[in-house]
């Protein structure tokens, strides 16, 4: 959309120039015929079927501010009643509020989008009971109980110590010792020297099967669930 212009003997520009010429006394405010002014804008908003409100409201303050100053000029000596002042006051007042918010509009349309441009008021919130009518000492106790039966029970967990057990190339390590100094043994009799320990007599068998896996151990067992003999004649340690 193409800006309106002022087209005058005396000025040819944008409008809110024309005022800022004025205010700073740099072009007479006689020298402008403010009625052409207001038909040509009119005639210029006529060419747009939805037309900006705020350029209406930007026309509507500048021509505002021209008719006050023109007013003032070419009348200096001309008294006002009371209620003529405090309407003229009023919007002078106005005129310098939209000002100040035209210097202002400058700023948001930079700053837009980049950062926060109001900050959230906090809201309180206070509570009120309000029971109904209905309500009884027998009832909130019959709500109260509902509540705490609804509310998860806390099961404690049994506690279970950790036990370190034994890896597999340790208890490689030690097989490989006892075999080595022994020669020949017995699983049972390994297994005894694990103080027991269920977990540590199942490392152990699958220490025994590596080691006859990797063929440095021979083990023999003569009956079904009978005792399993181990023997060698030379270990060598197997590295994993």
């Amino acid at each position: 959309m193409t800006p309106f212009e002022v087209k005058q003997e005396k000025f040819e520009g944008p409008l809110d120039l024309l005022l800022t010429l004025v205010e700073r006394r740099q072009l007479h405010i006689g020298d402008i015929a403010l009625s052409k002014v207001t038909d040509d804008f009119l005639n210029y908003s006529k060419d747009f079927i939805d037309f900006p409100i705020a350029e209406s409201a930007q026309f509507a303050y500048i021509a505002s501010t021209l008719l006050l100053i023109k007013s003032k000029a070419l009348l200096p000596q001309l008294s006002l009643s009371r209620e003529e002042e405090e309407s003229m006051e009023d919007l002078q007042n106005r005129l310098k509020l939209l000002q100040r918010f035209r210097e202002l509009s400058r700023h948001v349309r930079t700053r837009f989008g980049q950062s926060a441009m109001y900050l959230p008021l906090e809201r309180k919130v206070v509570p009120i009971f309000a029971p109904p009518k209905d309500v009884s000492v027998a009832s909130l106790l019959l709500g109260i109980r509902s509540v705490l039966a609804s509310i998860p029970k806390v099961e404690e967990l049994s506690k279970v110590a950790v036990k370190k057990v034994i890896s597999l190339e340790k208890m490689i390590e030690n097989l490989k010792e006892r075999i080595t100094s022994a020669l020949r043994m017995s699983f049972k009799e390994f297994a005894a020297m694990q103080k027991g320990e269920r977990v540590n007599v199942i490392v152990g068998f699958l220490a025994m099967l590596e080691l006859v896996k990797d063929g440095l151990l021979h083990a023999t067992q003569e009956t079904p669930h009978g005792d399993i003999m181990m023997e060698t004649g030379s270990v060598d340690v197997p590295r994993y």
